[in-house]
């Protein structure tokens, strides 16, 4: 097998799967969607690293012992049907992953849903987090997912109903008078709009 050190070796019109994304070896941070390639943004704004830092700070701060926090670059494999799966064919790099469930952790990072995910928008990847991931993390029955907009200085919530479909808890920012963001993953918890 031919080393791949390049994204332009690659056929952008083919679906891979987790083994291939192992096998490569270049600078491109990219993210496999249900096989299909996603270039991810080389560098991401200052803001954007600002806004992550500060989340899964505060988030840290507030569910110490309960569950693990990791920012990207960390894999999240997922596939709705993992059990009857021998292969997995999304790979995703949340900005920041929320896991309970200790088993679902490995050396190669988290294969099966986080109970939580924050996605921070960048105007590169906005699309894919609103839509394509939003899906993805749906169907993957992700229990909380987070899309924060850094520029809006808001914190979009949006947890599972009982059909398992998301909804929106709300849209949270300092302007509309919100000091708190509900973790509705620990119903008792708050993060702080002003950490």
């Amino acid at each position: 097998m031919k080393k791949i050190t390049d994204l332009s070796q690659l056929d952008l019109s083919k679906q891979y799967t987790y083994a291939d994304y192992l096998t490569w070896h270049f600078k491109d941070r990219v993210e496999l969607i249900k096989g299909w390639i996603y270039k991810m943004s080389p560098a991401p704004r200052r803001i954007h690293q600002k806004t992550s830092f500060r989340i899964s700070h505060s988030l840290f701060n507030l569910i110490e012992n309960k569950c693990e926090i990791y920012e990207a670059p960390f894999d999240v494999r997922l596939d709705k049907n993992i059990g009857q799966k021998t292969e997995f064919s999304t790979v995703v790099q949340p900005d920041i992953s929320i896991i309970c469930d200790q088993s679902k952790l490995d050396e190669k990072g988290c294969s099966g849903a986080p109970d939580m995910i924050v996605e921070i928008l960048s105007p590169s990847t906005q699309k894919i987090d609103t839509y394509e991931k939003f899906n993805l993390y749906q169907e993957n029955l992700v229990k909380e997912y987070w899309i924060v907009n850094p520029d809006a200085k808001s914190i979009e919530v949006f947890a599972l109903n009982d059909e398992n479909k998301y909804y929106s808890v709300g849209i949270y920012n300092e302007l509309d008078g919100y000091t708190e963001v509900p973790v509705n993953i620990f119903p008792e918890l708050k993060l702080s709009l002003k950490d």
